[in-house]
């Protein structure tokens, strides 16, 4: 009980914190492209419990209409949909999906006790029908923002491997287990943010040396 309370607290004080990021995404999604600025979908939680999640809208207006229109591209190997370089994302959703500001509404999905912020990530509801029976364990714990499965680079991992590290999370689940889990997908996010940084400035770089002809 004491550990529920103390990560709702948490996760208020934390939208408290990042309330001035909030502030500024809002006007860079609004102002790039039609659409509310949150995006909210139906998934399954805890013992298959639905519920909403919220979200940084990433996304084109009615992105989830035109799902139909991309099936053919999508790059998950079992029964959900992922694409890395979604046709579906806006400019600056791309960016905010790819450090992972789109979670941070999920924060309030933390105060209602609907997430937590370590464990498998929640599917949305037609996705987790179809999980295997094998994966079914992954439904014992709350879904999280941080995951083994997105320490490890998400799209590096086929389906058979991220349902593993998921029953890994919910097996291993104690206070030490879920900091260093959160730590070590923290690392990954801060790790893709400097490797990016370092390819444009490299690629700037070429781009400004001046080509020599052949002699």
């Amino acid at each position: 009980m004491l550990l529920l309370l103390g990560e709702r607290l948490l996760a208020f004080l934390l939208l408290i914190v990042f309330s001035p990021v909030f502030f500024v995404l809002f006007f860079l999604v609004r102002l790039s492209s039609p659409g509310p600025f949150l995006f909210k979908q139906i998934r399954m939680g805890k013992g298959k419990k639905p519920f909403i999640v919220y979200k940084i809208r990433t996304m084109i207006k009615d992105a989830e209409k035109l799902k139909k229109n991309y099936l053919h591209l999508n790059q998950a190997d079992g029964p959900v949909f992922k694409i890395k370089n979604d046709p579906r994302f806006t400019p600056i959703g791309k960016i905010i999906s790819q450090f992972g500001l789109d979670e941070l509404p999920q924060l309030i999905n933390i105060i209602r006790g609907e997430m937590s912020f370590v464990g498998p990530r929640p599917l949305p509801v037609e996705e987790a029908r179809k999980i295997p029976q094998e994966y079914q364990k992954r439904f014992l714990v709350k879904p999280g923002i941080f995951s083994s499965w997105v320490a490890q680079g998400a799209f590096l991992n086929d389906f058979q491997r991220w349902m593993i590290l998921d029953l890994q999370d919910v097996k291993s689940k104690s206070f030490w287990y879920d900091l260093k889990v959160a730590i070590r997908s923290l690392r990954f996010v801060f790790c893709l943010f400097f490797s990016l940084i370092f390819w444009k400035k490299f690629n700037d770089r070429l781009s400004k040396r001046p080509n020599h002809p052949k002699t």
